[in-house]
């Protein structure tokens, strides 16, 4: 999920492919085995629900008339399946988002194939630095059918604030390529998508039957504006995914290339994130930037696809173009960033703000002011020193890390993090507990010796 999805896919927005593709037959079909949703209005893009880390089974198609394509003919072709987010609001903050995903659940995957269910498929890949990506060779000859699981739940990627909010979409979308001369796979042959939501285990259940007692309450005047739940969903045609420059077939490091293995690496073995540093904030085109410069500055901030389209346009003219202008010319996704890249934009995460002050401290002023009363000495008003904390990610460990850094020591010295809540009971921090931490909030930090001799734990009041 590394750059915002260079698709069609928003209501509002009319589909980039030409109108002949209605009707055209295309080279393969891809059919997931998962009902879809009855809840859905007759000209919207269907929507599947599946279950976390159930396996699905998605139908490799070969679709080709007679004739077709014959250079594939007795040849394998590649297929690259992704897991993105199909949200407008989510693509633009994709890589916090994963991010933050990442840290809270080290070591999973957002997507992966299940190789014992899987039939035809040969020399299945992930890259761990691309959880939601896999890629295979298969023949389109044979028969093939590769099952998937997807380990995230649309929930995750909610901002929660009260409770009970809807989970966001995803797209399943696959990439398929044909071997060039040079025996790497960089040749597109079709691309095609579908919406999804992904609940916890027998939650897409649930939710496909309440959907259809919904349905089933509606009078028949209202049903004809739904369409029907359909007992697989066929993923339609869309744009390939933007950077598909970057596949290359050749072995990566750290992936076994043997047949009959799925090897995870540290390689590079999926085009859609580099391992690149962003661009600094103060990149910005200016509009006395020869061509040459705008080639170098869209080259610095991942726009290089679209190099060629822009070779004769210095700063000024890059500047001049207006948002529509962009979408029109690189697509709705990619056409938004590089607008906001142009116009200097940077997206901000959001940020929540604690203020912490040590009850050792705290105990001690109210003594003094204590004695001072005992003593017959005019007290002082009490004053506590608080510190701001400021969350980024809004987890439990980036809360450690900062106590860690206000206290001066490593955050390996503090055990666990407990809020004190109601009768004095002390409730382990979460990272479910964070994003729900009203901004602003005040604590009293309290320390308590851990079990083992140099660790804390930290008790917030």
């Amino acid at each position: 999920m590394s750059d915002v999805l260079a698709l069609p896919i928003f209501k509002q927005e009319e589909s980039n492919l030409p109108p002949e593709n209605e009707n055209k037959i295309l080279p393969f079909q891809y059919v997931l085995c998962a009902a879809t949703s009855p809840a859905v209005k007759l000209h919207d893009e269907t929507l599947t629900y599946l279950n976390q880390g159930q396996s699905y089974e998605i139908r490799m198609l070969d679709n080709r008339k007679i004739g077709e394509l014959p250079e594939i003919n007795g040849k394998l072709v590649k297929s690259i399946f992704r897991v993105v987010f199909h949200d407008r609001r989510l693509q633009y903050t994709e890589h916090q988002q994963l991010e933050g995903w990442r840290w809270n659940r080290p070591g999973d995957r957002i997507l992966d194939i299940d190789i014992p269910m899987s039939v035809g498929i040969i020399d299945p890949r992930a890259n761990p630095t691309q959880l939601n990506t896999v890629e295979f060779l298969w023949d389109p000859s044979k028969r093939t059918s590769v099952f998937i699981q997807v380990h995230c739940i649309s929930t995750e990627f909610t901002m929660r604030k009260h409770g009970g909010e809807k989970g966001v979409p995803f797209r399943v979308q696959i990439d398929t390529f044909k071997e060039n001369e040079n025996g790497e796979y960089t040749e597109h042959l079709h691309s095609a998508s579908c919406q999804i939501k992904v609940f916890k285990p027998k939650g897409a259940d649930r939710k496909q039957k309440t959907d259809r007692e919904k349905m089933e309450k509606r009078t028949p005047h209202e049903k004809e504006k739904y369409q029907p739940s359909y007992e697989t969903t066929i993923l339609t045609e869309c744009s390939p995914w933007p950077e598909i420059t970057y596949v290359n077939n050749a072995p990566s490091p750290g992936f076994n290339s043997s047949h009959s293995s799925f090897s995870i690496g540290e390689g590079n073995g999926s085009p859609n994130h580099q391992p690149e540093p962003p661009p600094p904030i103060t990149d910005n085109l200016l509009p006395t930037s020869t061509p040459q410069e705008a080639q170098q500055w869209l080259h610095r901030n991942r726009f290089s696809t679209f190099s060629r389209l822009f070779t004769n346009f210095s700063g000024a003219d890059l500047l001049k173009l207006t948002r529509e202008d962009v979408i029109q010319i690189c697509g709705p996704a990619d056409g938004i960033r590089l607008f906001n890249a142009l116009k200097g934009r940077m997206v901000r995460p959001r940020l929540l703000t604690i203020y912490v002050c040590q009850e050792a401290q705290q105990v001690r002023d109210q003594q003094q002011q204590q004695q001072k009363h005992e003593d017959g000495e005019a007290a002082n008003v009490t004053f506590f020193v608080y510190h701001a904390i400021y969350l980024e990610e809004l987890t439990a460990a980036e809360l450690t890390e900062k106590i860690a850094q206000l206290f001066s020591i490593s955050s390996r010295q503090i055990s666990q993090i407990y809020k004190q809540g109601p009768t004095g009971i002390h409730v382990l921090i979460s990272n479910e507990m964070i994003q729900n931490f009203q901004d602003e909030s005040c604590f009293v930090l309290d320390t308590m010796k851990a079990e083992t001799n140099d660790s804390y734990h930290i008790i917030l009041k």
